[in-house]
């Protein structure tokens, strides 16, 4: 994620053990009053600094499990190539093996795509696969081991060494499931135990196995040996990788907030998932690292801007919990966490927005742009990935105003979505024309022309003026006509035409003066009336997004 992208909100409700209020905080249940929870959605953030590390184990977890399954399915499918193509495999008894391992590998194989699925089991859930993915390659073995020990012990008089595969299963045990080191050492125990139990068993059953066994019972030693230091080893490894994944975990709490995952990062800094170690309220932490930042003034800057920001207070402008530095000179700022998209996701996933939707988010945007200007903030980076379409005490499509005055990016000559701090301020697609020439400075009619090509790329789908170039988009915003968004849309009414068009004045006293009067332009407008709260509602579950959340996670991460 681009630095010039809002900040990440995922979209989550706590499980009934962790709160009461049906909040919507992060990758979770439905939202509040609508719909039904989803079944792969279930609590993501529970109460307590335990459960906080069992969180992020059951999401590693569930990443390491598709691994785990995927190599083991591959390793099956690739010996039972050798099995099928070797003609030395051809008897009735290893071709029915070899269907069992063709089973086993489709086994694997289905378990492992059922783990990229992007529902969220629990942690137990979790662990009922892991069962499944390790005992039933280890219940092969124990099949295929039997059949070649009695083979080899008839025809050779001698016990093979069956134990390779059992000490590669341990070690992909080890590798990629994290565990509590005990636990580790009885899964582990486990496993060593089955060809040491088999050859016993073998050795009271077959004749011929007790035979080898009676002369030389060396077998059963160094197995046993073997089996044991992996075993030891495993579960000292698996200690090691726990402890250091545990100080990695403690090592990202930030004052009182605990890390909980890194969910977007650009030129600036990071954007984490993070929750309040007391309230456990779940907020969205941007950290801005001295060593981006370059220079400690533009810290300054940001903590200067973040404390005139946080005096807000209107609905429509995300709301700024706390900020701070951390030891290392890390500034950060904490957020309310939002349900929903940000407006260039919405309308880049589901089309441009009929005339009232757009005229209902925009006035909404105006509302708060309102009260910051009234307080001498100009936002100055105006843009559709800066508002954001949110759930907010079950209200749908609240229009939330981001990054407000935070960022004050310089057009990079590479790229028109990239930015840098610099003299010239916002962002390329969106910049007035006295912002793209630095003739004027935080001027309130700056913003209501960058409003004005919001509201023109919610009703077109495109910006005003477009290339791969942003000099070349800049010198457009500065000198050229834009089409009436009409042009391109013919839906789009003449009195909403109109209001667009004069956002997109070059002269400053040609557009509306103030946020207010275009406020009042769009509410005069005859699509004004043309969307609702409950219509919103309806859209919002039309779409499948209020019961599946993950949805939302995807178009704003």
């Amino acid at each position: 994620m681009s630095d010039n992208t809002p900040l990440s909100h995922i979209d989550v409700t706590l499980d009934a053990r962790r709160d009461d209020s049906n909040s919507m905080v992060s990758s979770g249940n439905t939202s509040r009053g609508t719909g039904t929870a989803h079944p792969c959605a279930q609590v993501a953030l529970i109460e307590g600094s335990g459960a906080a590390i069992n969180e992020e184990t059951r999401s590693l977890l569930q990443s390491r499990l598709r691994i785990a399954a995927s190599v083991i399915a591959g390793g099956f499918a690739a010996f039972l190539t050798y099995r099928f193509l070797n003609p030395q495999f051809r008897d009735p008894v290893d071709r029915h093996l070899n269907l069992v391992q063709l089973g086993v590998t489709l086994l694997l194989a289905t378990m492992s795509g059922l783990l990229f699925r992007r529902c969220q089991p629990s942690l137990a859930a979790l662990r009922i696969k892991e069962t499944l993915i390790f005992l039933v390659p280890a219940a092969f073995f124990v099949l295929i081991n039997a059949v070649e020990i009695d083979r080899i012990a008839t025809k050779a008089k001698m016990i093979p060494n069956v134990i390779a595969p059992w000490i590669l299963l341990m070690f992909v045990y080890t590798m990629f499931i994290p565990n509590r080191w005990r636990r580790a050492a009885a899964v582990l125990g486990g496993m060593a135990a089955g060809p040491v139990l088999l050859l016993a068993a073998m050795w009271w059953l077959d004749d011929a196995v007790r035979d080898v066994l009676n002369t030389d019972f060396s077998s059963i030693i160094e197995w046993t040996l073997l089996l044991s230091i992996t075993v030891a080893v495993g579960a000292i490894g698996t200690h090691t990788i726990g402890r250091l994944r545990r100080q990695v975990f403690e090592a990202r709490q930030l004052g009182q907030y605990r890390l909980r995952r890194l969910i977007g990062s650009g030129g600036m800094g990071e954007v984490h998932l993070a929750e309040h170690r007391l309230m456990k309220r779940p907020v969205a932490i941007k950290l801005i690292r001295p060593e981006k930042a370059g220079d400690p003034k533009v810290l300054a800057r940001f903590e200067r801007e973040v404390r005139a920001t946080a005096k807000l207070s209107h609905w429509n402008t995300i709301e700024i919990f706390d900020y701070g530095r951390s030891d290392d000179g890390t500034f950060y700022y904490v957020m309310e966490f939002l349900p929903g998209m940000s407006l260039a996701d919405l309308v880049k996933t589901h089309g441009p927005l009929p005339p009232g939707r757009a005229i209902y988010l925009l006035r909404q945007v105006c509302d708060a742009l309102n009260e910051a200007h009234q307080a001498n903030l100009v936002h100055r980076d105006l843009k559709p990935g800066n508002i954001f379409a949110a759930q907010r005490g079950g209200i749908y499509d609240v229009a939330k105003l981001l990054d407000f005055g935070l960022v004050k990016p310089i057009a990079d000559i590479e790229s028109t979505q990239l930015t840098q701090e610099g003299s010239i301020t916002g962002s390329p697609l969106y910049m007035s024309p006295e912002q793209a020439t630095g003739e004027a400075d935080s001027d309130p009619r700056s913003d209501v022309y960058s409003l004005g090509a919001v509201a023109y790329y919610l009703l077109t789908g495109c910006p005003p003026f477009d290339g791969d170039k942003p000099l070349k988009v800049i010198i457009a915003h500065s000198n050229e006509k834009p089409v009436a968004p009409s042009q391109r849309r013919s839906e789009i009414p003449h009195d909403l035409d109109m209001v667009v068009l004069k956002c997109l004045e070059k002269s400053l006293d040609d557009r509306f003066q103030t946020i207010a009067d275009l406020e009042a332009a769009l509410a005069g407008c005859e699509a004004a009336g043309e969307w609702s709260r409950e219509q919103a509602a309806q859209w919002w579950e039309a779409k499948g997004l209020l019961t599946d959340p993950e949805v939302l996670v995807e178009a704003q991460v």
